[in-house]
């Protein structure tokens, strides 16, 4: 009997398509919630394919697609397809041009600064590859939110991946948290305009969202201890029009992620305390209007599912700083990929790999400049074709056969 490595290795599609696949969702990147055009190339893909149930339209732009082998194990793979709105620096020949509006209406670039064109082209390529192996094989919640589960069979178990500022070739995995949870805000505060020239008759914002951007950052070096995880990011202003007028507010974001339910809760009541207070302390007309924009749990791995992966993963792939690692560093971002567990009370486990060139990781690396590889959100983020792409097929595909031939 073929060991699940020799399977891999036996149905692996060629990845030869997949990589002129991938240069096509690098250079026609989407927004999210307006992946119109990715989603119908991935329809298509899996239609060519002609063994898969395709439901497409969940939640938006959601695409699920079901692979029917009689009766068994149901497992979910998942990756996500959206870009972001980041201008492209890179001088790859296939590089985004692309802008396009947001759903606010403003017009900016877009970019796959974060990978996803990998994580669609190798799930793809791993369907492919599940299609040849079934005989042999033995923006999450807005789809669960539109009824993924009433349109595909429930999951006993989710797994996704994510590629990463590391070294191509490098796999792993970690037990416990995965991903840190993340709340994004959006701040008004309140002032009073006037006239540059009669500073005395204005309630001046930009000083009070000064003083309050400032007084947060203590809640990070001051109340949380070094222990603890913690970030509070305020990562864009804008206030006024004009230089010869004080204006009437100012408009910042902010995002705080945590490592820990009870640092979270520490942190947000902290940050709306400062808030507060400085408004008062500047004598503003009005307490300063906090709205929650976006939300990320935290992302935990299932110890029964890590532990499984751990043991084919290692056998599939070279352990080592190159290679596997079972104790890989956990994403420094945040994830919504285990609301499609969590929301059936079902186990997941997320798997991180690289995506950096090896030459140039290994150069920075003996230079000490390890800190200057652009990462995920960097205009200069183009993950390697190869060995990324191999690595991440054999990732999800080692990861169904793990489950499916139990």
């Amino acid at each position: 009997m073929a060991t699940l490595s020799e399977t891999i290795q036996s149905h692996r599609p060629n990845l030869g398509p997949y990589e002129e696949l991938y240069k096509h969702f690098h250079s026609h990147p989407e927004l999210s919630f307006q992946e119109k055009e990715t989603a119908a190339a991935i329809v298509a893909h899996l239609q060519k394919l002609d063994a898969y149930e395709v439901h497409a339209g969940i939640g938006g732009h959601g695409v699920a697609a079901v692979l029917r082998n009689g009766d068994g194990r149901t497992i979910l793979l998942r990756a996500d397809i959206d870009a972001l709105p980041v201008e492209e620096r890179s001088d790859l020949p296939y590089k985004s041009k692309a802008r396009m509006k947001d759903l606010d209406g403003v017009e900016k670039p877009v970019m796959h600064a974060c990978g996803h064109d990998m994580h669609i082209t190798a799930l793809l390529a791993a369907a492919e590859g599940l299609v040849k192996a079934k005989d042999k094989a033995g923006g999450a919640q807005a789809m669960v939110d539109d009824g993924l589960y009433s349109k595909v069979p429930e999951p006993e178990l989710a797994i996704g991946a994510h590629v990463m500022p590391y070294r191509a070739g490098v796999i792993g995995t970690k037990h416990g948290l995965m991903a840190s949870s993340a709340d994004s805000f959006q701040l008004t505060i309140q002032g009073r305009q006037a006239h540059a020239s009669t500073p005395h008759m204005s309630v001046d914002p930009i000083v009070q969202a000064a003083s309050t951007i400032l007084r947060l950052q203590s809640i990070v070096s001051r109340e949380t201890a070094p222990s603890d995880f913690a970030v509070v990011t305020v990562s864009a202003i804008h206030a006024g029009e004009a230089e010869n007028i004080i204006p009437e507010k100012a408009d910042l974001k902010l995002n705080v992620r945590c490592a820990k339910p009870e640092t979270r809760e520490q942190v947000l009541s902290s940050m709306r305390r400062i808030i507060d207070a400085e408004a008062t302390a500047s004598g503003a007309p009005s307490l300063p209007t906090l709205k929650e924009s976006t939300q990320f749990p935290f992302l935990f791995n299932d110890a029964n599912l890590t532990n499984a992966l751990e043991k084919t993963f290692s056998e599939h792939f070279e352990v080592g700083p190159h290679g596997y690692s079972d104790d890989i560093e956990r994403l420094a971002g945040s994830e919504d990929f285990g609301i499609l567990a969590t929301a059936i009370g079902k186990p997941s486990c997320f798997f991180l790999y690289g995506g950096l060139d090896p030459e140039m990781w290994d150069q920075h690396e003996k230079e000490g400049r390890l800190k200057e590889i652009p990462g995920n959100h960097s205009p200069f983020f183009t993950p390697v074709l190869q060995p990324t792409l191999t690595v991440a097929v054999d990732g999800y595909f080692c990861a169904a056969l793990t489950f499916l031939a139990k």
